[in-house]
């Protein structure tokens, strides 16, 4: 068997290997993706464990150790930097620090999406980068509608749009009114399509028409969080999933001394940018959510409000899953906390 400790570059890797059969012990540098690709198909036929950090632009590598049956571990950054406590660091020494992690069986693996919902991430990803940069584009045009004294008027909808055509406008504001609405369109013609798969997509998966019956979770929200979440039972409970998403705030305590700080931020900001976007509708329909919205919004800000409902709504989210209930059953059995469920995983035995 070849173990390989592989420190993962754009350009290039640098791999330790271990063949542990003979004992031999090598050292290579691979540049991408000629040598990379020439050297593991060299070892097709052979059983082949590699081990890299998690980290992006290796996609093609992805495919590649896939296409030759390697077997790929994706570890976690922040605890394999902890297994080195050297303060001397070279692409050898973190090769060679991951081989001993693989060897040790001590590799701290993080969970990768399966293959087959790769493209549907992709997909949520363009549609998303689309609309903030259609976004952007509606600010640009409501501040020239503000400039021109226009207030209250909002370019999106038909009347705030014909209203700012209808201005006078000269030299190159003009112009730039009209590359803005020329981009507008284009943009809005480009996300209908994806909008269209992406419903498609979410009705054809179970789980995720039932986080839909969730106010505020449609087809982008529901699809983003079980791509994002995988499998329910990776997570213990629903505040192991707020802090997957980093909902939950820092913290720096010690002694008697507890400092909380601003949200992590960890996980996928993506999905945690959705989060806060459905909580704002959700907490309208949810009088207790609306209370506690209305308070924070007050006493603190609105952004530390959207975060509150958003962490509320991730962890109510993972309780729909975990006990296959809708929204409406999971109102009419009362709040999730300290319950317990059966070996199922379908029907909760306690009720608070």
């Amino acid at each position: 068997m070849m173990i390989i400790g592989c420190d993962f570059h754009p350009s290039f890797q640098v791999i330790v290997f271990d063949d542990t059969e003979t004992g031999e012990e090598q050292t290579r540098r691979l540049n991408h993706p000629v040598e990379a690709t020439e050297f593991y198909r060299s070892l097709a036929g052979q059983v082949v464990r590699i081990g890299m950090e998690a980290t992006g632009n290796f996609r093609w590598f992805q495919r590649l150790v896939g296409e030759l049956g390697f077997e790929l571990l994706v570890g976690d950054p922040s605890k394999i930097r902890a297994s080195m406590p050297r303060n001397q660091r070279t692409d050898k020494r973190d090769a060679e620090g991951i081989l001993r992690l693989l060897l040790e069986d001590r590799f701290p693996v993080v969970w990768v999406p399966p293959a087959g919902e790769e493209d549907l991430r992709t997909l949520l990803t363009h549609r998303c980068r689309l609309v903030r940069l259609r976004t952007r584009v509606n600010n640009q045009l409501d501040g020239m509608a503000k400039g021109e004294g226009l207030l209250g008027v909002r370019v999106g909808t038909s009347r705030g749009r014909q209203r700012l055509q209808q201005l006078a406008l000269a030299g190159w504001q003009q112009r730039r009114r009209s590359d803005l609405f020329a981009l507008l369109d284009d943009l809005d013609a480009r996300i209908a399509p994806l909008d269209k798969a992406v419903a498609q997509a979410a009705q054809a998966r179970e789980d995720a028409c039932r986080l839909m019956t969730h106010p505020g979770v449609g087809p982008i929200v529901a699809l983003a969080y079980l791509t994002a979440v995988g499998h329910w039972e990776r997570f213990e409970r629903g505040r192991n999933v707020a802090s997957y998403f980093g909902l939950i705030p820092s913290e720096e305590s010690s002694g008697k001394k507890r400092r909380l700080g601003h949200v992590s931020k960890q996980g996928n900001s993506m999905v945690r940018w959705l989060l806060v976007q459905a909580a704002t509708i959700a907490q309208s329909k949810d009088a207790a959510w609306h209370r506690q919205y209305a308070r924070l919004s007050m006493t603190k800000h609105h952004g530390v409000a959207k975060l509150a409902i958003a962490h509320k709504l991730a962890v109510r989210l993972y309780w729909m899953l975990r006990s296959g209930q809708n929204y409406r059953q999971i109102m009419e059995r009362g709040s999730h906390a300290r319950q317990s469920e059966c070996p199922t995983g379908r029907e909760t035995m306690s009720k608070e």
